[in-house]
């Protein structure tokens, strides 16, 4: 059976930090003290732990100390006493004192038990901090009152401190950070490792972020199918917060007009690759947007599939190669120069006017690990790739995709940063 280790905050009232220990009998207790006064020069709450002799006034009234310590008033050894001096009245000094102890335990081999009821109230209010961090279980010393000063002495209790849905909350925050860089993955595994809570309320809204997350995250890996199947559970409830985001997810996985859609998504999934910092990954879907976007074009406009261009297809002026099989295909810059045969004057106008600059900005894609060369993508190109396909890009893309049976007029949204509060 693992050993109990009591934590507790040591301030002018002995009584329930007596009552505390004589309750839980812990194989060591760690008292948070106050050290001495900067200022005056009066002796910090330690004295009751580690004073000589009698250091404690029985009763406050007292003129003199006649009780000993209260290692010694509740049997404590030595070796069962470990006493964290701090600033009383600085929270992060005595949050950081209580991490540095813990960080040197065996936490496999003891229960932890904080008692918050001594000290001051800064003192207090760092070791629930640190508690509900730490998953450490809480208690209190309580008990009848007849004024708003203190417990009466002899009427003292001690009780568990309701904080599951104070601590679940804490941890669901931590672990839905990840959202506002799109990490849905992340926060589905730390998620995971969260004790579900047990209230039906809690374990409803604990059960959605997780399905959620991972919903998010299959469609950021662009399994838009798994998303779908996931967040169907939830849209009696998300539907009116996330209509337009569901809708869209609707057309990606509808077999007759995902096309288009699923070119927008993946511009937003570039996007989201750029907010992790992630420049070649963007670049790289960035590429596989305009090569598609001109395979999908020719394909509906002309009936040509970029890997078996037909002989009598090849528009005069363009030099295709045949691969092993005797097919004529077309990479990239060769398809963009057919779609300007194929795809109609708004196509016609942009190629045109757009030639040159994707020619260059096809260039520090070319020099990148992730293509052809050994140099990582910096922000700035980046930047220059973002802002040629929001201006020239995506207005062509959506004047065609705005025509039957498309009828896509807008982007889709982003994916989100943060949960509905429901």
């Amino acid at each position: 059976m693992n050993k109990t280790t009591l934590l507790c905050t040591v301030g002018g009232s002995y009584q329930p930090i007596v009552k505390a220990i004589e309750h839980l009998r812990p194989d060591h207790v760690c008292f948070i003290c106050s050290d001495d006064d900067p200022a005056t020069g009066n002796k910090g709450s330690y004295t009751q732990v580690e004073g000589k002799g009698n250091v404690i006034k029985a009763h406050f009234q007292d003129e003199k100390p006649s009780l000993p310590n209260i290692p010694t008033q509740t049997g404590l050894q030595a070796e069962q006493v470990t006493v964290l001096r701090v600033d009383p009245d600085n929270l992060d000094d005595i949050y950081r004192t209580l991490i540095d102890w813990l960080s040197g335990r065996d936490r496999r081999a003891e229960r932890l038990v904080a008692d918050y009821t001594g000290g001051t109230k800064t003192m207090s209010a760092a070791l629930v901090a640190v508690a509900l961090d730490e998953g450490i279980k809480l208690q209190l010393v309580s008990g009848s009152r007849s004024n708003l000063v203190k417990v009466e002495s002899g009427a003292e209790y001690v009780a568990p401190a309701a904080v599951s849905e104070s601590r679940f909350r804490r941890q669901l925050a931590q672990a839905m950070a990840p959202w506002q860089r799109h990490s849905y993955d992340e926060s589905a595994l730390i998620l995971e490792k969260i004790e579900p809570p047990s209230p039906p309320e809690l374990r409803g809204e604990y059960e959605r972020a997780i399905g959620v997350s991972r919903a998010l995250a299959a469609w950021d890996r662009f399994d838009h199918k798994s998303a779908r199947d996931i967040l169907s559970r939830y849209r009696p409830i998300l539907g009116r917060f996330w209509g337009p985001l569901l809708g869209s997810l609707d057309l990606i996985n509808n077999p007759e007009r995902s096309e288009p859609m699923r070119l927008l998504d993946l511009w937003r999934n570039a996007e989201r690759r750029a907010t992790q910092g992630r420049y070649d990954d963007a670049v790289a879907r960035t590429y596989r947007l305009l090569e598609w976007s001109a395979q999908w074009i020719l394909q509906t406009r002309a009936g040509i599939a970029t890997n078996d261009v037909p002989e009598d297809k090849i528009p005069p002026g363009i030099e295709l190669t045949r691969n092993r099989q005797g097919q004529y295909q077309a990479g990239l810059f060769n398809a963009w120069a057919m779609v300007a045969n194929y795809g109609g004057e708004a196509v016609a106008e942009f190629w045109d006017a757009e030639e040159q600059s994707m020619l260059d900005l096809l260039k520090s894609r070319n020099h990148s690990i992730l293509a052809h060369g050994f140099e990582p993508i910096s922000i700035g190109h980046w930047q220059a790739f973002a802002r040629w396909v929001s201006e020239k890009l995506l207005p062509l893309l959506l004047t065609l995709t705005a025509e039957e049976p498309y009828r896509i007029r807008h982007l889709p949204e982003q994916l989100p940063t943060m949960l509905p509060q429901i």
